[in-house]
């Protein structure tokens, strides 16, 4: 292999190695240290930033030590991390094993831009690549996975990257492509763009989840997405995005098409319309792509010789450039999610960053140009429409395995009850911070229900690493669900059924204060012979230091209204405990804790329970029966479970 495609291969591979690793610092800080938001916002966003900016130390090591030393040493420590994390550590040992893992690799990506002298056919096709694994994995990545085939997988992996990195350890300095200065806008778009792929043009997660939109049962709502819908849309933005990249880039006006693209598509995001998240994955990916295209462009024509500032002649403004774009990634994604703890609007970052983007992309670069007068130099690209063809097939395959499967049931008649289970699972992770959709099916399953309602469902945000927790669950119960955002479209309840759903329908709630939207989500369940169940699933907000109120009025006017007579379950996360005002409204409005017979049955906090804020409510004279809490670490919450029994038709 010639040496600058084993510098593109080893790049590309590890880009993914520091994915991977990112997916789990990023949650941890949340989960592990953030403690379930006990921690401050600030102390909490302190400690995650700080990494970021202890990175900048790292061009000061590349021009002491050499450029090649420090990216293999960094190489070294990231692979160990990444390995270290399959053997699923969990709790303080996991974050840390994270922070080792992120500072290597922000170390080792310093490193390689200072000795890399085309890095954006090795960052394109690295974020391409994330992509495609990610979707293969179900978005359930492989540093999740413990048994043999999360070993295996991650075994191949850090062996493709040690190997490349021994390689390129090993080739003689005088063979190895010096870095030039005008690189340095590419590496400082690298964050940037991990980041809008991330979120938005190249997330699995996301793209399940518009497809899902496509196929709700009302407006505003997600269904199972058919079979290909996904496919399509996650290769189509993958194979754009590596197409816009590596292809040659426009001259003149058309050069504006890039930028425009990125800042369309990230707008269309920023606005929170489900039915807007299709376009905006397409636009972004094929703007991202192309601003990058223009950032590779114009190259000094030579490298001048080592001096101050240089190691082993090759400059180290690159890698400064590489880890500023990393502090960017970082400032944006948790000032983007922050917002639903703090308050503030936060649709303009990722329009900040698409327009910080294009202006990085458009920046003319300081390049000599040849005593004729000619045009700058454009590096040699790699062929394009070949592998953008490629990337789209690849794509289309992993994507397609990771469909949804049908819904079963275990009735063969009509049933005359039905187990409701109720369950808060904080975007799919445990108490010990690893993300564990296994355990949750397992505890869901236990209680052989028929009907799950869900809060704090994930489909796709960055910070908890751009899984699809409810596709995840899906597809281990083997049951269709309806989805509602709340937050954003990302984020929001859902109801699982084995039985058909036959109709829905969702009313946002006034925020009043709270951290995150909250909406009221009305699901009619078929259960034969002609008649529903209406099902309702919320998780109401609290004010600051006071109670819900507001929105437990609103839920129970909505919910007596969308039943309009038929029988009628309300369950979640009412974040209100018995006798509470709250809770209060709720039983003023007619109806009834299906759990009482169970009083007291706290739910929180998993470990040790002790606050009752997970409810089953009913109409008055339901009959109900074997109401249940079963203990479990997969989430923060305890499960609740009940059985309701149906009138006679």
């Amino acid at each position: 292999m010639r040496h600058r495609h084993l510098e593109t291969a080893t790049l590309a591979v590890g880009v993914v190695v520091l994915a991977d690793v990112l997916r789990v610092f990023l949650p941890s800080v949340i989960t592990v240290f953030g403690q379930a938001a006990a921690t401050p916002a600030p102390l909490l966003g302190a400690f995650a930033l700080g990494w970021f900016v202890l990175a900048l130390f790292a061009p000061a090591l590349v021009r002491r030590l050499g450029a090649r030393p420090v990216a293999t040493v960094a190489a070294v420590a990231l692979a160990a991390a990444r390995l270290a994390l399959t053997a699923a550590p969990g709790g303080r040992t996991q974050l840390w094993l994270a922070t080792v893992g992120l500072l290597a690799g922000l170390v080792w990506l310093a490193g390689t831009a200072a000795r890399t002298d085309r890095p954006l056919p090795g960052l394109a096709l690295g974020l391409a690549l994330g992509a495609v694994t990610h979707a293969a994995v179900d978005t359930y990545d492989l540093v999740w996975r413990s048994g043999w085939a999360g070993w295996a997988g991650s075994g191949a992996l850090v062996a493709l990257f040690l190997a490349g990195t021994a390689r390129l350890a090993s080739t003689p300095a005088a063979s190895a492509s010096p870095a030039r200065p005008g690189g340095a806008r590419v590496w400082l778009l690298a964050g940037p763009a991990l980041l809008l792929t991330g979120m938005v043009a190249l997330s699995p997660a996301v793209a399940g989840t518009a497809s899902s939109y496509r196929r709700g049962p009302a407006a505003g709502l997600a269904g199972p997405p058919v079979a290909g819908d996904l496919p399509i849309l996650l290769a189509s933005a993958v194979a754009l995005f590596l197409l816009a990249a590596l292809a040659r880039p426009p001259r003149g006006p058309a050069r504006l098409c890039g930028p425009v693209a990125a800042l369309a598509g990230a707008a269309l995001f920023a606005a929170d319309r489900p039915g807007w998240l299709a376009p905006a994955i397409l636009l972004t990916a094929a703007g991202t792509g192309g601003c990058l295209s223009l950032a590779g462009t114009a190259p000094p024509p030579s490298v001048p010789p080592a001096g101050p500032g240089q190691a082993d002649g090759r400059p180290t403004r690159p890698a400064l450039a590489a880890v500023l774009g990393m502090l960017v990634f970082a400032v944006a994604v948790f000032a983007y999610h922050a917002a639903y703890d703090l308050g503030y609007p936060n649709g303009s970052v990722p329009v900040a960053v698409a327009g910080f983007v294009a202006v990085v992309a458009l920046a003319p670069g300081r390049v000599r140009a040849s005593a004729a007068g000619a045009h700058p130099r454009v590096p040699p690209r790699l062929r394009s429409a070949r592998i953008a063809a490629g990337a789209f097939l690849c794509a289309f395959v992993a994507a397609g395995l990771s469909q949804p499967a049908p819904a079963t049931s275990r009735h063969q008649e009509p049933p005359t009850a039905v187990r409701v289970v109720a369950y808060n699972v904080r975007m799919g992770y445990g108490l010990d911070g690893r993300l564990d959709p296994d355990g949750l099916a397992t505890v869901v399953a236990g209680q052989q229900p028929d009907v799950v309602v869900l809060s704090e469902v994930d489909r796709g945000w960055l910070l908890n690493g751009g899984h699809d927790v409810l596709t995840l669950l899906a597809r281990r119960l083997g049951m269709t669900y309806v989805f509602a955002p709340a937050a954003d479209p990302l984020w929001g309840d859902a109801v699982l059924s084995g039985l058909p759903l036959a109709s829905a329908r969702t009313r946002k709630l006034a925020a009043a204060g709270a951290p995150t939207g909250a909406q009221a989500l009305g699901v009619t369940v078929d259960i034969g012979g002609g008649a529903g169940l209406a099902v309702v699933a919320t998780h109401l907000q609290p004010p600051p230091g006071r109670e819900p109120v507001a929105q437990a009025r609103a839920v129970a006017d909505f919910a007596l209204g969308y039943a309009a007579g038929r029988p009628l379950v309300v369950a979640g996360n009412l974040n209100t405990e018995p006798g509470a005002p709250a809770y209060a409204e709720l039983t003023r409005a007619g109806l009834v804790d299906a759990l009482a017979a169970a009083r007291p049955q706290p739910t929180s906090p998993a470990g040790d329970p002790r606050t009752e804020i997970d409810h089953v409510l009913v109409r008055p004279g339901t009959a109900v029966s074997h109401p249940a809490a079963p203990r479990s670490t997969a989430s923060d919450h305890l499960p609740v479970a009940v059985t309701v029994h149906l009138p006679p038709p």
